[in-house]
């Protein structure tokens, strides 16, 4: 039977696919705390106060993509390079979706714009991985030897989305709203087609790996193909609302030093 879980589970007891999703997982994690560590360096004098936050936001991510690693050295296996078609986060940086790398890579400060720019694009992907972090918790939770990483991550996941709705709304307030919509619909609509793109990619080396018939191939296409339909329809205006989250000041301490997960 096809599910997320079964899906998943194939993935998860067989060494090269699940290499290949944590050297996947390892490499953005790792390219949005490089990204977010530039970015609190950066940020403009009159946000200062939001830098640790946005530190916060960076060393969570190093630290999943350490959990990753970890996992992988756990069952003796080394990362392996990830292919290009499979980047979500290089895909995105090339449509221009978020702070161009250029610009992080200078040492000019960022404007106010910049820095919603770049909450908006943290908004719409932190949904994205909130959705499949509570995905893989609802199955995986109690797996011995990936449930406390999910745990983890998930956890951090949600406060990184908490945050962005918290900051955006003040921006709102301070009279950047229709920036702020227009961005975030922007992204939404862009990283809807890199994750269906993504998705198929992925999708398709797991089913060389793992062996999968053409029939089951062209199913999960089909499936792939139609989720992003929806999105495309109705399903990215749940990217672009804000509302104050339940947990105020989410990144407001110091990041949690990663547990032993391997």
């Amino acid at each position: 039977m096809l599910s997320a879980r079964s899906l998943f589970q194939e993935i998860l007891d067989n060494d090269e696919a699940f290499r290949l999703f944590c050297s996947i997982a390892a490499g953005g994690e790792a390219q949005g705390g490089w990204e977010n560590g530039r970015i609190a360096a950066l940020v403009p004098a009159s946000e200062r106060e939001l830098a640790p936050k946005i530190s916060r936001h960076g060393a969570d991510e190093d630290k999943h993509g350490r959990i990753f690693n970890a996992l992988l050295k756990k069952r003796g296996l080394e990362p392996v390079a990830v292919p290009p078609e499979t980047d979500y986060t290089m895909l995105l940086e090339r449509r221009g979706i978020g702070l161009a790398h250029e610009k992080l890579k200078a040492d000019r400060p960022l404007t106010v714009r910049d820095v919603i720019t770049y909450l908006a694009h943290s908004r719409v992907t932190e949904q994205r991985a909130c959705e499949q972090m509570l995905m893989l918790r609802k199955y995986f939770a109690d797996h011995p030897d990936v449930g406390r990483a999910v745990l983890v991550i998930s956890r951090d996941e949600d406060n990184h989305l908490a945050y962005t709705h918290e900051e955006l709304l003040r921006f709102a307030a301070a009279g950047q709203a229709r920036f702020i919509h227009t961005t975030l619909r922007e992204c939404a609509l862009a990283e809807i087609r890199i994750h269906r793109d993504v998705s198929l990619a992925v999708m398709a080396r797991m089913a060389r790996i793992l062996g999968w018939s053409a029939a089951r191939s062209a199913l999960l296409a089909a499936g792939i193909h139609a989720m992003y339909a929806y999105e495309r329809l109705v399903g990215w205006r749940r990217m672009v609302t804000l509302e104050m989250p339940r947990r105020r000041n989410a990144l407001g301490g110091p990041a949690t030093p990663a547990p032993e997960v391997a």
